[in-house]
């Protein structure tokens, strides 16, 4: 592929969403590490992206004037989507927090569904979901952080602009994250700049345990998060193929069958 298309894919990738991690771009160009340096550098040079930590995002002038908003299935849709598999999900995440422990809570229909479990826990939660802090507030002796940035009403979510790092110095044992689609490529959402949100919760955190019922096992989503390699526990429901769940553990990931 020319250079001048792998540019053309890449700004339009850009200019789609305001960011686009180097995993993204390594997918989408099939093309080295340092072709997509050289890449980068060229439209950096030219105005056109600025490269940030994990990928590139749009200039600052360029992106006052996009609407605000995420690709995917509103929130308020999501969360009458096979409930009774996401409350038992939840459940289950919550059984392996530990009492007085931190943890973060990545926003989400399945991952709300931890909260009503974790009253009493006294757990400390770093979260960026309003949905998320508006069902923990009622429990005194959780507390809850959250991240600066905007607010994505449709999803309710506290996102920073992409690049910038706004979460409060929080390390966790656990991280609880929910996913567009699960498959031999990874974890994957339906916007990139949920990716690059993800990838900061990730980053501070030892072990990834993934909240999904079985139905994300067969759909499909573009932009990858994770490799399953960084997730340690899948919790999902029993309607998960026979066949992936033996993949999930023939990979070494522990599956719980809520």
């Amino acid at each position: 592929m020319h250079s001048s298309e792998r540019e053309r894919l890449i700004l339009e990738a850009v200019t789609a969403t305001g960011f686009i991690s180097y995993r993204a771009i390594e997918a989408q160009l099939d093309a080295s590490p340092a072709t997509i340096r050289r890449d980068l550098t060229r439209l950096e040079e030219a105005g056109l992206i600025l490269r940030v930590h994990g990928g590139a995002k749009l200039p600052e002038d360029e992106r006052a004037d996009r609407p605000q908003g995420l690709s995917g299935t509103p929130f308020a849709q999501s969360i009458t989507q096979n409930l009774p598999a996401k409350q038992a999900i939840g459940r289950a995440a919550a059984a392996l927090c530990q009492p007085g422990e931190g943890i973060m809570i990545d926003g989400g229909t399945t991952t709300l569904q931890m909260c009503p479990h974790l009253a009493g826990l006294d757990c400390q939660v770093l979260t960026n979901s309003l949905h998320i802090v508006d069902a923990l507030l009622p429990q005194p002796g959780t507390r809850v952080l959250l991240p600066s940035g905007t607010v994505f009403r449709e999803q309710n979510i506290v996102l920073a602009p992409a690049g910038e790092d706004s979460m409060p110095r929080f390390h966790a044992p656990k991280l609880f994250m929910g996913a567009a689609a699960v498959g031999r490529q990874g974890v994957m959402q339906q916007d990139v700049i949920l990716v690059a949100a993800e990838r900061r919760f990730i980053d501070r955190a030892e072990e990834v345990i993934l909240l999904v019922d079985s139905t994300k096992f067969t759909s499909s989503s573009g932009a990858i998060v994770c490799g399953l390699d960084e997730v340690s526990t899948i919790v999902t429901d029993a309607g998960i193929p026979s066949a992936v769940a033996e993949q999930v553990r023939s990979s070494g990931i522990r599956l719980l069958i809520a």
